[in-house]
């Protein structure tokens, strides 16, 4: 097997967390921004975060949801009414308390003395309260129920300690709220939406997540019941990809989201919140890319196929485009995967090799050369982001078919390329989780014996409390937290490893991000 010289200069074994960075920068996909924990995404980025938006938001609104914006200053009093939420964010939370700079003595500039709010205003952490107090008013009657609401924003959370995409002080996302009649409806709806992400998540990002409900101790401050998918990293940390939660009552109390039910009396209405955010961008890296950039699943590539002419700055130039062009063409009426093929053919100037790599580096899924000998033999050089390398000989593994060929046959490829991306994440997911440990002294075992160690499932007896305190504090001391209790995990059939309780639940461990 030859030995192969790869595009990036980190391996992913060797240091995950520089290679992350590095299929950032080599992707351009985004970069710093001068400002702490902000950052510029670009065009290429976005283009993914856009794809993912289109997705999301077609099977939002297949589930009735109407979008909507609202604003990104909130009322610090709107916090203050509910005491959980706001103790839950406090620590994250800009705030504004002036409208207007004036020059200081110094020269620079300072927030105005006499253009202090009279209330302070918190720049979006999540909108719970602000979309808490419309249902409010437009909530009267049960004709008015479900109400369902969606928003694409941004929010602000002053994150100490910050990663592109991961986790950043500003970042992208949507928030979901609802309102409903009563705890039954509200409580599937809220697993109406679980499973939205889990679709999402699977079938277009191919992240092969695990769905299940979160302890007690991880819970959206304020809800009754929190639910997440979790995606399984290549360095076998866990990213919670989303999350669903059931807020009972507690939200409409503190906003007085009331209606006169069908008996004419009054009722509270049980409210629900849900959201994923360009963290799932980040996922998508972590789970697919390797140590020649990043790799897209189709459905989210911003160009799925990219025809790049070796032109030589010369008069045959021009037939070689028209030949492209043709291909382009061809391509561009296809559909796969329920949507027009998208198709770039790159005339830029400069060298279709260099091209090629940062295509190659950005993951775009088909990258096609064509140069003078192709057109003349009828002929295009197909290369698969997914099967880049002859292990043989060490060099882009190029298939040759025909142009013709090759209009055909793309849509199936690039088909098959996202049911691969799922069955890989999967089986590597399935791989790295290991089951069977009956004590906390094996998990303490398992977690020190490998760099990249998965994951584990254990029995426990959901302790609620102090005794759920001692659990969760004896996890920190090994930098470990429960991840979800899985919808689909097998009966217990054991003991909780941490109190000696019979088990009521099997629950995921994992180091995360």
């Amino acid at each position: 097997m030859a030995q192969i010289r790869h595009a990036l200069n980190t391996k992913r074994a060797d240091d995950f967390a520089a290679w992350y960075q590095e299929v950032i920068s080599a992707a351009e996909m985004a970069e710093e921004s001068g400002v702490r924990g902000c950052m510029v995404i670009r065009p290429w980025g976005y283009g993914i975060w856009e794809r993912m938006q289109r997705l999301l938001d077609d099977r939002i609104k297949a589930t009735g949801h109407s979008n909507a914006y609202f604003p990104i200053f909130i009322p610090l009093s709107n916090f203050e009414r509910e005491a959980e939420h706001v103790e839950g964010f406090a620590k994250e939370m800009a705030v504004v308390t002036h409208h207007r700079l004036i020059a200081g003595p110094d020269g620079g500039l300072i927030p105005d003395p006499e253009a202090k709010l009279e209330e302070p205003l918190v720049v979006r952490p999540t909108s719970e309260t602000i979309i808490g107090d419309a249902m409010a008013r437009w909530v009267q009657s049960w004709r008015d129920l479900p109400l369902k609401l969606n928003q694409w924003a941004n929010v602000v959370r002053w994150e100490m300690r910050t990663r592109m995409f991961l986790r950043t002080s500003e970042f992208l996302w949507q928030e979901g709220h609802t309102a409903h009649a009563d705890e039954v409806e509200a409580k599937e709806h809220t697993l109406t939406m679980l499973e939205v992400y889990r679709a999402f998540a699977d079938e277009d990002l191919a992240l092969a997540v695990i769905p299940g409900e979160k302890p007690e101790n991880e819970r959206f401050p304020g809800a009754v019941e929190t639910w997440s998918i979790e995606a399984m990293m290549q360095d076998g940390k866990a990213l919670q990809a989303g999350t669903s939660h059931y807020l009972g009552t507690n939200f409409a109390k503190a906003s007085g989201i009331k209606f006169q039910n069908k008996e004419g009396s009054e009722s509270l209405c049980h409210t629900t919140s849900w959201g994923v955010s360009t963290r799932m961008v980040g996922g998508v890296i972590m789970t697919h890319g390797d140590d020649d950039g990043l790799r897209l699943p189709p459905k989210i590539a911003p160009q799925q196929v990219v025809i790049l002419p070796m032109l030589r700055d010369k008069p045959e130039d021009e037939a070689l485009i028209d030949y492209c062009e043709a291909l382009r063409a061809t391509l561009a009426s296809k559909h796969v995967l329920g949507e027009p093929l998208r198709v770039l053919l790159d005339t830029r100037p400069g060298k279709a090799a260099a091209k090629r790599w940062d295509y190659v580096r950005k993951g775009a899924p088909i990258i096609i050369e064509v140069g003078g000998r192709d057109m003349e033999n009828g002929v295009v050089s197909l290369l698969r982001r997914d099967k880049l390398w002859n292990e043989e000989n060490g060099k882009p593994a190029f298939q040759t078919p025909t142009r013709e060929v090759a209009g055909q046959t793309v849509p199936d490829i690039l088909a098959d390329m996202q049911s691969a991306f799922l069955t890989e994440a999967a089986e590597r997911r399935e791989t790295n989780i290991t089951r069977g440990v009956t004590s906390f002294e094996e998990v303490e075992k398992f977690f020190s014996a490998s760099r990249y160690p998965g994951w584990v499932e254990v029995q426990w007896s959901k302790p609620t409390g102090e005794r759920l305190e001692k659990v969760v504090e004896r996890l920190k001391e090994h930098k470990l937290t429960i991840r979800n209790v899985p919808m689909d995990a097998a009966p217990v059939d054991g003991e909780c490893i941490f109190t000696g309780a019979p088990a009521t639940e099997r629950v995921l461990l994992a180091k995360a991000y």
